[in-house]
């Protein structure tokens, strides 16, 4: 794990509110360069909607994020994106009649800020290639890059909207749930290849997930949201520890 040193992502009051519902509440939290935090929390705990917030796909209520120093708070989705921020989501979403290759390769385009120049656009597309094919590489998913994405295996697209992400050569990943809907033996193969990547990578992760052995497998750090509000912040053993945490959310985990 890199030093974190400066914050690279820095949250500071973070609040969204639906009305008389708090979804988000006054959520702070560092994550620093080259960490892996996970974000956990019982359903409805608001760990999606503060994804939606750091990226812009939602507008907070309250509160500020910056990124490398930059206050990005509101910025539609896109140009947080183009800073370098990439995320996948809970549900998979692929072009699923396009290849793999062609997945991964449309992602990296769509983060070029030259891909709408009437000029150059075929070197778009070659860097585009290169960088989706890179990421197939480090997710292993070389060997199925020429495949349509909607005749792999469950376990194969979701590392693939991994490799999405990827492509687009980020400085922060999100990933929202990226074992949800998966066998015991497709989540220990995406586990054992998203560790594999992150320690290779060293890039900064944020990570959303309800299994707990993928947690504590993956994490630096955890957060711990319960109706909308951090309730323990720490190393996996510090969090595992805690009574508010067992309560409210692990059931009391050996």
């Amino acid at each position: 794990m890199t030093d974190a040193g400066a914050a690279l992502i820095g949250i500071a009051g973070l609040t969204r509110r639906y009305g008389a519902l708090v979804a988000v509440d006054n959520v702070s939290m560092d994550v620093g360069a080259g960490e892996i935090r996970a974000v956990i929390g019982p359903n409805g705990a608001g760990k999606t909607t503060l994804f939606h917030l750091i990226t812009g796909v939602v507008k907070p209520t309250a509160g500020h994020v910056r990124f490398a120093g930059e206050d990005i708070t509101g910025l539609p989705a896109h140009a947080i994106c183009q800073r370098g921020l990439s995320r996948t989501f809970q549900l998979t979403a692929l072009f699923p009649q396009m290849s793999a290759r062609e997945n991964a390769t449309l992602a990296a385009q769509a983060r070029n800020p030259r891909r709408w120049l009437p000029f150059g656009g075929g070197n778009v597309f070659t860097q585009a290639r290169r960088a989706g094919g890179a990421a197939l590489e480090l997710l292993g998913l070389a060997g199925v890059a020429d495949r349509p994405a909607g005749l792999l295996s469950h376990g194969d697209q979701r590392l693939l909207e991994v490799a999405m992400a990827v492509a687009q050569e980020p400085t922060v990943l999100l990933l929202d749930e990226p074992t949800q809907g998966l066998s015991v033996e497709e989540t220990a193969q995406v586990v054992e290849t998203l560790s594999r990547f992150l320690e290779q990578s060293h890039v900064t992760a944020l990570l959303v997930e309800h299994d707990m052995e993928v947690v504590f497998r993956l994490a630096h750090k955890i957060t711990v949201l319960h109706r909308g509000a951090v309730i323990a912040d720490g190393t996996p053993e510090a969090v595992k520890a805690d009574a508010r945490v067992q309560e409210a959310y692990l059931g009391g985990i050996e």
